[in-house]
């Protein structure tokens, strides 16, 4: 029932994480288009009130006509809108879905007992370290080097370093579908920690002082817009790290640190073409197609790269797969999960019925994905997976 219960919890947290993320993410892109479309205003009064860019836009059968002021408006509306509980719910449900999915059990989803066979506790506690210690050097990169000149450039190359070490850091110490979604964390945790410990307390002080009369002071705003143009570039990878869980083929990669490196590194290079796509359209930017086109390149280099070799031409007579033949494979391999003692995601093998019942689902988890077992904890050979598909393919027999 535990098991059960589990992927209830797992299935409602992923809903509402999803949910959340769309909102946060949706947000974020529209702002950061906002503030790349935005033209000097023509309107004398609206130069007066201190107004420095204006974006008329339609949509939806209206008109609309937001502005941007310089640092802050000279009087504070009745309503305010804070864009930040669509970050925090969102990092919210991301942690209690990655507790219930990964840390929860441990042992089988989080340890690969072929890179370090740790006791579950340790591997957790290193996995939640990782989203400290990332957020701690990052945090500390942007205080030391972001407001020297060309701190943006250093700060992305020093982080660019660090993530690459992280990725590397998780793919030989944990499982791989894990150590990818462990990154994906990692970089989601420091975008909400901008969110927490920087952009919103940055603009409650330019708040607080609107409402006392004083002045304000600039630097708050440019804190924030940093953290927040980071926050943009963070997207696009986390993005690929928490659907790189559905496609095998990545993390179970030999260099998997290499292919989520490449494939970050392709996300947040589109990224900065869309960024400043809107700022070349205005005539404010160089051409940006060149980040488009190096983000193409890698993940073309990365289809090639990974592309899996020919397989070799079937004999001319191939015998039948048997179920007596299958069956010592799933005792071997499969009952430790889906035996008589332990039913995970409610699934049982150790009947004719059942096996025949879940022929598709073993196929596709076994030999199509091989994600089954989880992180080969059995220890499959690729001869067991090719007999499993023989097997399936002849007719799943049972008789």
């Amino acid at each position: 029932m535990e098991s059960y219960y589990l992927d209830w919890a797992n299935l409602l947290l992923r809903w509402t994480h999803v949910i959340t993320a769309i909102a946060w993410i949706g947000s974020s892109f529209y702002l950061v288009f906002l503030d790349s479309s935005l033209t000097p205003p023509i309107d004398d009064e609206q130069k007066k009130q201190g107004v420095s860019g204006e974006l008329w836009a339609v949509h939806g059968g209206g008109f609309y006509h937001p502005v941007k002021f310089n640092v802050s408006p000279s009087q504070l509306p009745a309503h305010l809108h804070w864009f930040y509980w669509e970050s925090y719910s969102t990092w919210l449900t991301g942690f209690a879905l990655f507790t219930v999915s990964y840390l929860w059990s441990a042992r089988s989803y989080l340890i690969d007992k072929s890179l370090m066979d740790w006791a579950p506790v340790t591997a957790i506690t290193v996995a939640v370290s990782f989203l400290l210690l990332f957020w701690l050097l990052y945090d500390r990169i942007c205080r030391i080097f972001g407001q020297r000149q060309h701190g943006d450039a250093i700060v992305g190359a020093l982080v660019f370093v660090l993530v690459c070490v992280a990725s590397w850091a998780a793919c030989h110490w944990f499982a791989g579908r894990a150590a990818f979604l462990l990154v994906g964390a990692m970089l989601a945790t420091s975008m909400s920690a901008n969110v927490f410990f920087w952009i919103i307390p940055g603009q409650k002080k330019v708040v607080a002082a609107l409402k006392s009369g004083q002045a304000v002071d600039a630097i708050h705003g440019k804190r924030g817009k940093q953290r927040s143009v980071h926050n943009t570039y963070f997207t696009l990878p986390v993005l690929f790290a928490m659907l790189s869980g559905h496609y095998s083929f990545t993390f179970n990669h030999p260099q998997n640190w290499l292919v989520l490196i490449g494939m970050m590194f392709a996300g947040a290079a589109i990224r900065q073409f869309f960024v400043m796509r809107h700022g070349y359209l205005l005539g404010r930017n160089g051409n940006p197609l060149a980040y488009a086109l190096a983000g193409i390149a890698a993940q073309v280099l990365l289809v090639v790269w990974l592309a899996p070799a020919p397989a070799p031409s079937a004999p001319v007579a191939v015998r039948q797969i048997s179920y007596a033949q299958l069956q010592p494979v799933l005792a071997q391999r499969c009952y430790l999960c889906h035996g008589e003692l332990v039913q995970m995601k409610n699934v049982r093998l150790d009947s004719k019925q059942n096996v025949k019942a879940y022929a598709q689902y073993m196929y596709q988890q076994a030999v199509v994905l091989k994600l089954m077992p989880m992180n080969n904890a059995t220890n499959i050979t690729e001869e067991e997976r090719l007999l499993i598909k023989q097997w399936f393919e002849d007719g799943a027999r049972i008789d």
